[in-house]
């Protein structure tokens, strides 16, 4: 398999590289429109499947340990394909998981069709990220992993809502066959736009595994495990918080989750133009700036003037995506989809434990804006892994140079 940090092998005109990033956008569009929408959707499919809300959070959970489970697994399995047939297979898979959850007969089917649609996730943005290197300049590589992973974003401001919406209005089956439409396309657009490489070379699954084994691989993923579960802490519980903290009407919260996606976009777009100038110590300056934005947000909730704005800062901590996607490139040596994937892995980690520290410290009696100070700890936390790892990177070129 082809290092990302090299050029591709024929160089492509910047028309066709754009359509490749777009069609590449469009599968993280599928993938983000399908992991959120069960959120919005919860009373939908509560009384659909005659469950109650809590048990529906048991269909999200599922579908976050396909993540898990599946961005490594699938990653291994398909070391020696080539990134295009690779692509295919996993967005082909995603439809299918999809267009299996629309059909669901029932809610124990719910979950195992969620946990199975849940599985191609991190494969897919691991390799569309190295494909998106590939084809980009060396000094464009961060912004071209951005792109792929606006499609993320975008799916929170537009694709989410609408899915919503029609779920809602119609059937929630019809925001999941959405999803499968969506997913399909993504195939026909990848298999028109991305053209085949014969130069690529294939990579063997045991040097995959051997070469994951790297310190630098293993804090990289640590910083986004805990250093970006502040955002979703915070995220999770913005729907109660715009209620009884800031007192508005809960025609507030779609508005909420819009801030939301405004502030992923511009992360994603801000992400990989950091990285390409400062590499990896941007991802420091994200993590700073993520500890202010949710010091601050406790403050800002207080006032519907400025709560919406703080919702937009904290959006923007999605900066940290692109830019450890794209230092895992760097680190990985022979385990290039193996660490790209398992990327995703450590970020559905990060959803899982801000949530849990945040209820945690609700529970507690902390109040809803708790979640703010508990996130800018774990800002600071992935802060002080962050520099874990320049020591420890600083230590191989010792060791390499006596060596």
């Amino acid at each position: 398999m082809a290092d990302s940090r090299t050029p591709a092998a024929r160089p492509l005109a910047r028309r066709d590289t754009a359509l490749i990033l777009f069609a590449l956008a469009m599968g993280g569009f599928a993938i983000g429109t399908s992991e959120f929408v069960p959120m919005g959707l919860m009373p939908d499919l509560a009384r659909g499947l005659a469950v109650d809300e809590p048990q529906i959070g048991h269909a999200i959970s599922a579908y976050a340990l396909g993540v898990v489970v599946g961005a490594p697994l699938l990653a291994i399995l398909g070391a020696r394909l080539r990134r295009r047939p690779l692509l295919l297979a996993l967005m082909g898979f995603y439809a299918l998981g999809n267009a299996a959850t629309a059909l669901a007969p029932g809610y124990h089917a719910l979950l195992a069709v969620r946990f199975v649609a849940g599985l191609p996730h991190g494969a897919y943005f691991g390799v569309a990220a190295l494909v998106a290197a590939s084809i980009s300049r060396p000094d464009q590589r961060g912004a071209a992993v951005g792109r792929v992973m606006l499609g993320l974003a975008i799916a929170l401001l537009i694709g989410n809502p609408f899915a919503t919406w029609l779920g809602h209005t119609f059937h929630w089956r019809w925001a999941f066959a959405l999803v499968a439409g969506i997913a399909l396309l993504t195939v026909v657009l990848v298999a028109r736009f991305l053209p085949p490489d014969p130069d690529e070379p294939r990579q063997d699954p045991i040097r995959e595994l051997r070469d994951f084994n790297r310190s630098q691989v293993w804090l990289a993923l640590a910083i986004g495990a805990i250093g970006f579960s502040g955002m979703f802490c915070v995220f999770s519980y913005l729907a109660p918080t715009l209620v009884h903290v800031t007192g508005v009407a809960e025609s507030w919260i779609p508005l909420g989750l819009v801030a939301f996606g405004v502030g992923g976009v511009i992360g994603s777009l801000a992400g990989g133009w950091l990285f390409d100038r400062l590499q990896f110590r941007a991802a420091a300056v994200v993590l700073v700036w993520s500890a202010l934005v949710l010091l601050a947000f406790p403050f800002a909730a207080q006032s519907p003037w400025l709560v919406l704005p703080a919702v937009v800062a904290v959006g923007t901590m999605g900066a940290l995506a692109p830019i450890l996607q794209t230092q895992l490139m760097d680190v990985a040596g022979g385990a290039q989809t193996l660490a790209a994937a398992s990327n995703h892995s450590a970020f559905n980690a990060a959803n899982a434990l801000g949530p849990w520290l945040g209820g945690m410290a609700i529970t507690a009696g902390l109040g809803w804006t708790s979640t703010g100070y508990v996130g800018a700890a774990t800002a600071v936390a992935g802060l002080l892994v962050y520099v874990w790892a320049r020591r420890d990177a600083r230590r191989l070129r010792l060791a390499s140079c006596t060596g």
